[in-house]
């Protein structure tokens, strides 16, 4: 009787998941396992896509105190969202199970690719390319990922790169009052010479070294620092040498000598990086918009809809016949119900903008669509953002990288009658006290000419018939 205890206690547990998953997933196969989770494709039955999903024992990770570790790495998820980076869509728990519900990325590990051969030059730098994008995107936002090596990066059917396993990752709230970092981590062949010393070391510089050991696989086949003998392989990677291959341009080589350099200090930095020649060649810029939680890429044939307002040049009646043909064919705003009137009655108050301080505010105006669109170009335009327009929705996307990204604002147009209009602008990505400085600074400002009581054609107004 006491041998079946454990057995009833797995079926439990394992019955706790199926029922959790199969009420949204259906569970495929088992993808990879650890120590202390298990990663099984999945598809979510509501909409057919595909996902990955890490189930992660809570009982051997609260035993260890790694609780906060799963936090924190929860928290470096939903901060860095980007193309080249594996997105997570939602997290779930159970008394003994949590639950990470992820991007499912088909083609697999880098590593798999790598392990069959070095790759063409083309193909090695278009993975670098996307590498870099992603870890300075990470950078920005604080976030160190501290274990980069061909293992923890997959590519999607389309042979697009995709960081993932953030296990280790660290961000800039963890640097001691030295500046630096101090936990030893990372997988020996790419771990940075600093790392080694013990001495505290630079997040990002080391994230650089192990991009550095990646570029040198995917070029030659094989890594740069290698030894059977583990001490014997630090002592290589403490020295910095390493032997670059015949076929390895003199252009490729001077990159990979500034990015394995063993003093930090004088190490190549991102901006030096996708500066440099061989790394240019081809490069594009990752553009990309966060829209209804989804991640939107920007491609080429989309610039009609996205205007970089900092080098217009029209003349005035170029400028006139310019605005005429975008603005015909504007759809007519969506009309406002009792029920969405109510739900905007907190605060609501006509006279103009409220809710200071929050992430959002509404007024209302007397304005035709085109005008409100014209002004929210013409503020956009003294900050040089840039617009994206679809029908009567307009978001204003700032350039600048802070921690929690570039700003980004969305104003839509609604319709309270035939001639008064409802404005909601709110706060779609990037620091909120930036944005606070930006809405009282340029926002309101701009917008406060069209709000009813401050609109000059009364034309505008709604008559007494109305």
């Amino acid at each position: 009787m006491a041998a079946a205890a454990p057995t009833a206690t797995r079926s439990a547990k394992q019955k706790e998941i199926q029922g959790l998953l199969l009420e949204r997933y259906e569970i495929g196969k088992l993808l990879g396992h650890g120590t202390f989770a298990k990663v099984y494709q999945a598809k979510n039955v509501k909409t057919g896509e595909n996902v990955a999903i890490k189930v992660i024992d809570k009982e051997k990770i609260l035993k260890i105190g790694l609780i906060g570790h799963i936090k924190r790495e929860i928290s470096i998820l939903r901060r860095v969202r980007h193309p080249n980076i594996v997105h997570l869509f939602e997290v779930m728990a159970t008394k003994s199970k949590i639950f990470f519900v992820m991007e499912y990325v088909e083609g697999g590990e880098l590593f798999n690719k790598v392990a069959k051969g070095r790759l063409k030059e083309e193909v090695a730098r278009k993975y670098f390319q996307q590498l870099i994008s992603a870890v300075a995107f990470c950078h920005a936002r604080g976030v160190y990922h501290r274990d980069l090596k061909p293992e923890n990066i997959l590519l999607d059917e389309d042979g697009n790169l995709k960081v993932s396993d953030f296990g280790l990752s660290a961000i800039s709230e963890q640097i001691k009052q030295d500046g630096l970092f101090h936990t030893f981590c990372g997988t020996p062949a790419y771990v940075a010479p600093e790392v080694l010393a013990r001495k505290g070391y630079n997040a990002a510089k080391v994230d650089i070294w192990s991009c550095g050991v990646i570029l040198f696989v995917l070029m030659a086949g094989h890594l740069p620092f290698h030894d059977q003998n583990i001490m014997a392989m630090y002592k290589k990677i403490y020295k910095g040498e390493f032997r670059c291959p015949r076929w390895f341009t003199p252009e490729l080589i001077r990159l990979l000598t500034r990015l394995l350099d063993t003093n930090p200090e004088t190490r190549i930095t991102i901006p030096e990086i996708m500066n440099n020649k061989w790394f240019k060649r081809g490069f594009k810029h990752v553009k990309f918009y966060i829209e209804d939680d989804k991640l939107c890429s920007v491609n080429d044939d989309e610039n009609d809809d996205v205007e970089s307002l900092s080098d217009q040049s029209l003349s005035e009646s170029e400028s006139e016949l310019e605005t005429r043909r975008r603005f015909s064919s504007l759809p007519r705003p969506a009309s406002l119900n009792a029920f969405d009137i109510i739900s905007f009655s907190r605060g609501f108050d006509l006279s103009g903008l409220f809710e200071e301080g929050s992430d959002e505010a509404r007024f209302v105006s007397g304005a035709p669509v085109s005008n409100i669109i014209s002004k929210l170009e013409e503020i956009a335009k003294v900050v040089s953002f840039s617009v994206r327009k679809k029908d009567c929705r307009v978001s204003l996307e700032g350039s600048r990288e802070g921690v929690k990204g570039p700003l980004t604002i969305a104003a839509e147009i609604f319709e309270l009658t035939p001639s008064l209009r409802v404005v909601e602008v709110k706060k779609k990505g990037g620091d909120r006290v930036e944005y606070e400085e930006f809405f009282n600074r340029e926002l309101k400002p701009g917008l406060q000419s069209l709000a009813l009581g401050n609109v000059a054609d009364s034309s505008y107004l709604p008559s007494d018939t109305e």
